[in-house]
């Protein structure tokens, strides 16, 4: 499998260095920028993150997805994630494949379950449900993939009977990834479906998700799918500067701000000190954030480490301007995307 590079943002609204915040109309037309610079630039994956909070602006991603299809050419265009417990997976199905229709086959979901809790109470869902909204939510997601008409039922919403849902996607299928933060159980869930895994890692060392991998590719095989062809993606923090100190230097400050200010209905905000920032962008640790080479170096120890063929990475979270956030995607699209995709299909060659 090839070696894909992309970006996500989740448009959170957040002071930027002046103590001035961006209205939604900006951060909403400069999310479309973001993906028609990263398309421009030969980047793969486009993500955009759900969030039901009035300092974000990605409340409905399938509609800025949707804008972002017609803005765009090549890329591919994914939720980042989905937060398939609190949605109808019948409109969830609808909306992706109205994008996959817009933008000629390039849509695709990353379902999760949300590390955010505000969607349940606001859709009128019970937190203790959390983990049996989501099996039975993928559940139907899955089987209105698989055929059409569909007949269903289950707990946590009306079931279906003969139930017509179009359109269909553009090639009648869409791809669909399971957003897993390093749960063992959600891991061991996705690798026994025989579904793409996409982790996540906000912070800590880079290995963390060893086990994690490991559970999901035995999960796999004893439910008697080819682990060696599922997907693996990444999905990171990160900045490609034009040295490994003017990277660390510019996303410091914006990251900080953003850990702090939009993490704060997780009960508090998380106070990221400079030298934290900087242990968590060294070679050990799972920030991807540096000079070009730096950044190539750290995917390829994720390659080798995990097997992931896909890394998303998130940039310009905390307000960080537009201008750096968009040159910085060009570093990555043209710096070190060609790079990663040479060396890990060599890599990949050697050990097959």
């Amino acid at each position: 499998m090839a070696f894909e590079i992309g970006i996500m943002t989740f448009g959170e609204i957040t002071q930027d260095h002046t103590g001035t915040l961006p209205s939604p109309r900006q951060r909403a037309r400069e999310t479309i920028e973001l993906a028609k610079v990263a398309d421009q630039v030969g980047l793969d994956v486009f993500g955009v993150g759900e969030h039901h909070r009035g300092d974000f602006v990605g409340s409905a991603p399938a509609i800025l997805l949707a804008a972002a299809a017609e803005a765009t050419e090549r890329i591919r265009l994914t939720s980042s994630v989905t937060v398939l417990s609190s949605e109808d997976p019948v409109r969830v199905w609808e909306q992706f494949a109205t994008i996959d229709l817009l933008s000629a086959g390039r849509a695709e979901i990353i379902a999760g379950r949300g590390s955010y809790s505000e969607s349940f109470p606001l859709f009128g869902y019970d937190l203790q449900d959390y983990a049996d909204l989501f099996r039975e939510k993928l559940d139907l997601l899955l089987k209105i993939r698989e055929q059409n008409p569909v007949t269903w039922s289950g707990r946590f919403r009306a079931p279906l009977v003969n139930a017509d849902i179009a359109p269909r996607a553009d090639g009648d299928t869409l791809p669909i990834w399971v957003g897993v933060g390093g749960s063992p159980a959600s891991a061991i869930s996705t690798g026994r479906l025989g579904l793409p895994m996409a982790l996540a890692l906000l912070l800590g060392p880079l290995t963390q998700h060893r086990q994690t991998v490991e559970l999901y590719r035995a999960s796999a095989e004893q439910a008697g799918h080819d682990a060696n062809r599922l997907p693996i993606s990444i999905n990171a923090h990160g900045y490609v500067g034009r040295t490994s100190q003017h990277a660390r230097d510019t996303m410091y400050p914006y990251f900080a701000r953003g850990m702090s200010d939009n993490n704060h209905q997780r009960g508090r905000g998380i106070l990221l000190p400079r030298n934290v920032f900087d242990a968590q962008a060294s070679p050990a640790a799972g920030l991807l954030v540096g000079g070009a080479q730096e950044v190539i170096d750290k995917l390829l120890t994720y390659h080798e480490l995990y097997g992931v063929n896909r890394a998303i990475i998130q940039m310009g979270f905390g307000g960080m301007p537009q201008k750096e956030h968009l040159e910085a995607i060009e570093r990555l699209g043209t710096q070190v995307a060609p790079v990663v995709r040479r060396e890990a299909t060599v890599s990949a060659g050697v050990r097959a």
